[in-house]
């Protein structure tokens, strides 16, 4: 079972990631939820704050983003879901950045 963090649109990114790393370093995988752009834009903001709080411990992580179906009220909506979780190689090197998969359709 992942540990969920939801993140409303009003969050603070420095509080998201400093509780998305410590999770990460006690279970070694999180997830972050977010419905909505905004609420969307704070998680993936935090997830990137988390990873030089980790890189710092020499913990490197990795991101894997996923739909939800939530119910909020009597509605359903989709949230994104973002489970970050420790990579099994070396830490990631930023002069490394190079696309590796398919290309974009």
């Amino acid at each position: 079972m992942v540990d969920i963090i939801r993140v409303p649109s009003g969050s603070r990114t420095r509080s998201v990631a400093g509780a998305m790393a410590e999770v990460v370093r006690g279970q070694g995988r999180v997830g972050v939820q977010a419905l909505g752009a905004g609420a969307v834009n704070q998680a993936v903001k935090a997830v990137a704050i988390a990873r030089v709080y980790l890189h710092s411990d020499g913990i490197e992580v990795v991101c894997i983003p996923v739909f939800v179906d939530v119910t909020v009220g009597d509605d359903q909506r989709t949230a994104l879901r973002l489970i970050v979780e420790r990579a099994g190689g070396p830490p990631y090197d930023e002069g490394d950045a190079v696309f590796q998969g398919p290309a974009p359709a």
